[in-house]
């Protein structure tokens, strides 16, 4: 037993790295060829990241995660949403360092059009409610560093959600975070 798990810091049961923190997923995926369904699996991922970054994944974000999977993988429904709910699950749990090591992997295995995509995608999750919280525009704005996504591209993509974002409305709603 390591120290950290003997004080109760670290869990005994955590994953030992990204590569396993994305296997559930892929073996959703199985039907597909491998890189595919590694590159869906850091997909998946990344929008339950945003979809978390309030503490709370609402029906409708899951809903447009599960909409935006099937779009991108052409997968049967249930599959879909056994994805999306693995996603959502595994960060919940264990978030943080696998945040930026799925980030990573997302990175080198994307073109920079896919990596815009999934901007765009990140920002329709979060506009999912009709409103995007100032803590999930902050954590798109950190996927898109972790993706090196320049500044003017960020802001052009961010541009298209305008309508939705908090920090832009006259009288944002108090219960909001």
């Amino acid at each position: 037993m390591r120290v950290l798990q003997w004080l109760g810091i670290l869990e005994a049961d955590r994953p030992a790295s990204d590569a396993q923190a994305l296997a559930a997923i892929e073996a959703q995926l199985e039907s597909l060829d491998p890189a595919r369904a590694r590159f869906l699996a850091c997909f998946a991922y990344l929008l339950g990241r945003v979809a978390r970054a309030d503490h709370d994944v609402s029906d409708v974000e899951a809903q447009e995660m599960a909409r935006l999977v099937a779009e991108r993988a052409a997968l049967p429904a249930e599959q879909t949403a056994l994805v999306v709910e693995i996603a959502t699950a595994h960060g919940l749990r264990f978030g943080g360092t696998d945040d930026f090591l799925i980030a990573r992997e997302f990175g080198a295995l994307a073109s920079p059009a896919e990596k815009l995509a999934l901007l765009d995608c990140l920002f329709a999750v979060s506009a999912a409610d009709r409103a995007i919280r100032n803590i999930e525009d902050n954590e798109i704005r950190r996927i898109a560093a972790e993706l090196q996504i320049g500044h003017q591209e960020y802001i052009a993509v961010r541009a298209a959600h305008a309508a939705h974002l908090d920090a832009r409305r006259r009288s944002p709603d108090p219960d909001r975070v």
